[in-house]
């Protein structure tokens, strides 16, 4: 059973209850509407940009190869640790680099972020199958396909009896590559809204410049940010339920239940960190 309803989690395509569906809508447009009541269209605006950054955020979990526990043993793909952990690595990675180039415009700094979270993830991916060859002999051998879609390379001769599967296929690394691209941006779309709204609300209820706020507003922008990321990162990972080999694999098909799950829960605690100042 899920937050949006329905059976039990499977391995295949699962779309959220009409009950869920129409409850997530109506949260969803009640928060646009405070937003707007608050801050007026700049706070609509934003809350827009929380909501589709939240939905990057959600769908790009869903591309991360996460093998858990079973991994660290060579007894499944992936690497070895979990998903909101991991996509948590990702995002704040992107969120570095896209705060860093905020002052650049909106596009450079989507742009830092995007590329911070990808960069980060191909390292990763990269010394892990390092670590799986190099370290324990192991070659890289999916359990969910027999032949990677990418290189058209076959894993059943190498795959080992008893497990499913081993190591990091090339397919999971270019999915890595795209889901901590997709966390970095949407994890500094965030960030960015929320920046703007603080640095146009701010200077009128303090009665200061916007260069002596700014410590308290990227300060909260990047709180704020953080914890969006997250709230959407273990929404992901309760959507996928366990281990997960990348865009090739069964539980992929499941990231609309997380998409809509996040919009949600995006629009909600984005309404919550603009209501903050739009209140003052």
């Amino acid at each position: 059973m899920s937050a949006l309803g329905g059976p039990k989690q499977t391995g295949g395509v699962q779309p959220p209850t009409a009950i869920g569906l129409v409850g997530g809508i109506v949260l969803v447009i009640i928060a646009l509407a405070i937003a707007f009541f608050v801050v007026q269209m700049a706070g609509l605006i934003a809350l827009i940009g929380i909501i589709i950054g939240g939905i990057l955020i959600a769908f790009g979990v869903h591309f991360v190869p996460v093998g858990g526990a079973p991994a660290a043993m060579g007894q499944a793909p992936g690497i070895a640790t979990g998903v909101a952990m991991l996509a948590a690595g990702a995002g704040l990675a992107g969120l570095f680099g896209g705060a860093w180039a905020a002052e650049f415009g909106l596009a450079v700094a989507l742009a830092g972020g995007a590329v911070g979270g990808g960069l980060m993830m191909a390292i990763t991916c990269l010394m892990v199958n390092v670590t799986y060859i190099f370290g324990m002999g192991i070659p890289a051998a999916s359990g969910k396909v027999d032949k990677d879609p990418i290189t058209g390379d076959t894993f059943p001769a190498y795959k080992s009896q008893g497990t499913e599967g081993h190591g990091l296929p090339f397919i999971s690394y270019v999915g890595g590559v795209i889901g901590g691209t997709l966390g970095g941006l949407g994890g500094t779309l965030i960030y960015l809204m929320l920046l703007g709204v603080y640095e146009e609300v701010l200077p009128v209820a303090m009665n200061a410049s916007v260069e002596e706020i700014a410590p308290v507003a990227i300060s909260l922008a990047g709180i704020f940010a953080v914890g969006m990321f997250l709230v959407n990162a273990v929404l992901a990972a309760y959507n996928i339920t366990g281990t997960i080999e990348g865009p090739h694999d069964p539980k992929f098909k499941r990231f609309p239940r997380a998409v809509i799950a996040a919009a949600v829960a995006s629009a909600v605690t984005g309404i919550f960190a603009i209501m903050l100042v739009g209140v003052l």
